[in-house]
């Protein structure tokens, strides 16, 4: 566990996770790749009436989820695209039924609505509101449909969240999420009958959505925490493994090296009247682009929302 995990994480090494701009030499490794998928039949570049088929930052986050090897990242790349048409997964994110996939973020980290200072969206995910009688209404759905609600807030996520923290932060582009794992009054039975329900969708992430998760603090971790990360980091590469890091009992001061104050929801030192079960609270700057927080699958194209 020493070996891919810091406890009590300095700030410094937890800023330290934070992605930098790409380098001449990563941009030219991009054009390689895309010349490379190009001729597979993967990739369709931009002309003068369409927009090219996937845009960079999707194309670089296979780049960095391979160390830039662009054998390798097109061999995850083409998986995923098989992978999208064995699911139809833009059909099955286009109709996906605007209720259920609102009810469906209770069982799955949630925007707060606010960004770290990077511009990165801050993510929560609290293990204790996954309580007996909601775990058993997850348990009720058939494993099939579990994983399509996954997809969709996947989708969800690389279609809207991040586009739109995107165009926020521009030119800089947004492909990852700051997220905060609070496992407070986490007993081990609820972590154990929640272990595969965590597994597909950390395997799901790391195969089809490489690179989309950025600084992962725990907080409040209990004293079995360690057992259980032995289970959890075979779940994950070494690169998102390293991602991971735990914080003391007050985990305010690491988290305000990362997230301004007023973001930080209050459970965690910060301001931000926000609890997990909570609809996104939108920030000023982001209400000013698209109003209200929007239900259902959408997507944010060229700084517009775009319902489906």
């Amino acid at each position: 566990m020493q070996d891919t995990l810091t406890h009590d994480t300095p700030e410094k090494s937890v800023a330290a996770t934070i992605s930098t701009p790409v380098s001449d030499d990563q941009a030219q490794s991009l054009e390689a790749f895309k010349a490379k998928l190009r001729n597979a039949g993967l990739y369709q570049p931009a002309s003068d009436n369409t927009a090219a088929s996937h845009d960079d930052t999707t194309l670089l986050r296979f780049l960095r989820a391979r160390r830039y090897d662009i054998d390798k990242a097109q061999k995850q790349f083409s998986d995923t695209q098989a992978w999208r048409k064995q699911h139809n997964v833009d059909e099955l994110f286009r109709t996906f039924d605007v209720y259920e996939m609102e009810s469906a973020r209770r069982f799955y980290p949630r925007w707060t609505g606010r960004r770290d200072k990077t511009g990165l969206p801050v993510y929560v995910y609290r293990l204790a509101s996954l309580d007996a009688s909601l775990r058993k209404e997850l348990e009720s759905a058939p494993p099939e449909r579990r994983y399509q609600r996954i997809v969709a807030l996947y989708e969800a996520m690389t279609r809207f969240v991040l586009p739109l923290c995107s165009h926020l932060a521009a030119p800089t582009p947004v492909s990852s999420v700051t997220t905060i794992i609070d496992l407070e009054q986490v007993s081990f039975s609820a972590m154990w009958s929640l272990r595969n329900h965590l597994q597909v969708a950390s395997t799901m992430a790391t195969a089809n959505y490489p690179e989309t998760l950025s600084t992962i603090a725990i907080v409040n971790s209990p004293s079995f925490f360690p057992t259980i990360w032995n289970w959890i980091k075979t779940w994950f590469d070494e690169g998102t493994r390293n991602k991971f890091h735990i914080l003391g009992k007050d985990p305010g001061p690491t988290l305000r090296s990362l997230i301004d104050e007023k973001d930080i929801p209050q459970s965690y030192g910060g301001k931000l009247p926000w609890k997990f079960e909570d609809d996104p609270d939108l920030d000023d700057v982001i209400k000013e682009v698209v109003g209200e927080m929007p239900k259902g699958p959408v997507l944010f194209v060229d700084g517009s929302t775009v319902k489906l």
